[in-house]
């Protein structure tokens, strides 16, 4: 078996991306998207069709509505070839905006709902500040599935967690990129930051029982991939799918229930306290948080100039 084949004998396989035509071959369970692979694809020729479409078919609706029916547009093809769950990002502006990213997780469900979709089969994307972690839980309650993303610290995980969100997605490869710029060293295996983190987050959550399904994401290269095989879920880009698919070298077990109950990391009570002192002293989370919430924000302002110019 090549590697891809055989990690899906330990962990989920999700694809990360927008362009659905690239993911048939893997045969992953679920897929992600996000603002940025939204843009990136909708730029691409062989999806020009699908946004201008869309902006003619809602034409007298605001840009932000013809933005959500684009996000459900995609999500609907990529549901065509994938037997499980589409993940689907709420406005990375809303981040601090408790009730407004409640409005947002209701509208993207009702649109799926109208499509024909079973919410059943969807993610509501909401980034890990403490505003989206409530807005989530509000959510949860209301039968609306949340993957909680931007997600880079322990303190981050177990709100999530406290709140009963349905998934968290931790970045790997944004940890990653932090630790090697800042400390000028390449880290590889076991000892990437990025691969810890998920590690640790993983053994808290099997160690105390949360439901919280862990699935790590935005990996930089195989190696960080299979250093987490038995986690959850593994959200990954085609062009790793691909070498992971092309590559045969073993792979085994990294994570497990069993080996998570021998992790000596002691249960945190969880208040919005402890959350944004926790946060706050780690740098590294607070930087990348921060600056994920404005790069998608960015980004979800370049697809509204996209759609402003074909009206």
């Amino acid at each position: 078996m090549n590697q891809l084949e055989q990690l899906k004998q330990f962990t989920t396989i999700v694809a990360d991306t927008g362009d659905f035509q690239s993911i048939q071959a893997f045969a992953p369970r679920d897929a992600t998207t996000n603002p940025s692979l939204i843009l990136k694809a909708v730029q691409k020729p062989e999806y020009q069709p699908l946004l201008s479409q869309t902006v003619k078919a809602h034409s007298q609706q605001s840009t932000t509505d013809i933005i959500d029916h684009l996000l459900i547009t995609f999500g609907k093809e990529i549901l065509k070839i994938i037997p499980g769950r589409v993940s689907t990002e709420t406005d990375a502006r809303l981040s601090f905006n408790t009730q407004g990213t409640i409005d947002k997780g209701h509208a993207l469900i009702k649109l799926y709902e109208a499509a024909g979709i079973d919410r059943e089969r969807v993610l509501i994307k909401v980034a890990s500040t403490w505003e989206g972690i409530r807005a989530a839980e509000v959510l949860q309650k209301a039968g609306i599935h949340c993957n909680l993303t931007l997600l880079f610290s322990l303190p981050q995980a177990i709100a999530c967690a406290e709140a009963g969100v349905q998934l968290i997605s931790p970045f790997v490869g944004r940890i990653y990129d932090w630790y090697k710029k800042s400390s000028g060293q390449d880290y590889t295996g076991a000892d990437d930051p990025g691969v810890q983190s998920v590690k640790q987050i993983y053994s808290y959550f099997r160690k105390y029982g949360y439901a919280t399904e862990v699935m790590g994401a935005s990996f930089r290269n195989t190696s960080q991939i299979v250093e987490l095989a038995g986690c959850d879920l593994l959200t990954i880009s085609p062009d790793l799918l691909q070498k992971l698919a092309e590559r045969d070298a073993p792979v085994s077990r990294k994570l497990s229930p069993e080996a998570a109950q021998l992790s000596t990391q002691e249960k945190i009570d969880m208040d919005e306290i402890t959350f944004r002192t926790m946060l706050n002293d780690d740098a590294m989370a607070t930087e990348k948080l921060a600056e994920g919430i404005r790069q998608f924000s960015a980004d979800a302002v370049k697809l509204e100039k996209l759609v402003d110019a074909l009206r």
